[in-house]
């Protein structure tokens, strides 16, 4: 299946460099690119790709309101927004998957780590880089923890939630809790429902800003 991604990065040199590793195992084609945030919502609209690469920091229009206003879009429901950042950017990555990126990943990503995840993203999982994952849990549990947030669901799906907030995948939650990887999928897809979750990185943050999970924990 080849996936259609649009680039989005005030710098023309970058965009030209991700074109080019996106590219090259031929599974994967560019169908538009912007400059910033307001050229790259109408290239999106335009194109209506599976997957977008997400600068943060760009005139106009950032890439946190950019990919607000896709996930809010219901005729983009189904496009799925990577953000490329760089550390200075760090602060911006709670924003971003708060926004709805369903990844993010630092610019450094190598070809095949950009490219698998571009596939990843658009097959529905979640991505982050290791470095950026430790400073969003660390950012989220800076926050006074709203236990309210998640009082909506039920035991097993607490305990799913927790799991999930932990970096576990689905096989792994279903072995720790004595289920079915089925069931877990089940248990995730409810969970996004009741709280109004996009992907699994969003319930990754709701995990730890309700205080179900504490870095280390």
């Amino acid at each position: 299946m080849t996936v259609r991604i649009v680039l989005v990065d005030d710098q023309e040199l970058v965009r030209a460099g991700l074109a080019l590793l996106a590219a090259r195992d031929g599974d994967i084609e560019i169908v538009g690119e912007a400059g910033d945030g307001l050229e790259g919502l109408a290239v999106v609209r335009r194109a209506r790709p599976d997957v977008v690469l997400m600068d943060l920091r760009m005139p106009l229009v950032d890439g946190i309101a950019a990919t607000e206003q896709i996930s809010r879009d219901r005729e983009l429901g189904d496009v799925r927004v990577l953000v490329l950042t760089t550390f200075d950017a760090e602060e911006d990555v709670l924003a971003a998957v708060r926004a709805g990126a369903s990844g993010y990943l630092l610019k450094d990503v190598d070809g095949p780590g950009l490219r698998q995840a571009i596939r990843d993203v658009a097959s529905g999982d979640s991505i982050a880089d290791p470095s950026l994952t430790r400073i969003l849990f660390r950012q989220a549990s800076r926050s006074a923890h709203r236990p309210e947030m998640v009082a909506g669901l039920s035991e097993r799906e607490t305990e799913v939630l927790a799991e999930v907030g932990r970096g576990c995948t689905n096989a792994e939650i279903a072995a720790t809790l004595f289920l079915s990887p089925e069931t877990i999928r089940t248990y995730v897809s409810r969970m996004r429902a009741k709280l109004g979750a996009r992907d699994r990185a969003q319930l990754v943050v709701l995990a730890y800003e309700s205080g179900l999970v504490t870095p280390g924990g």
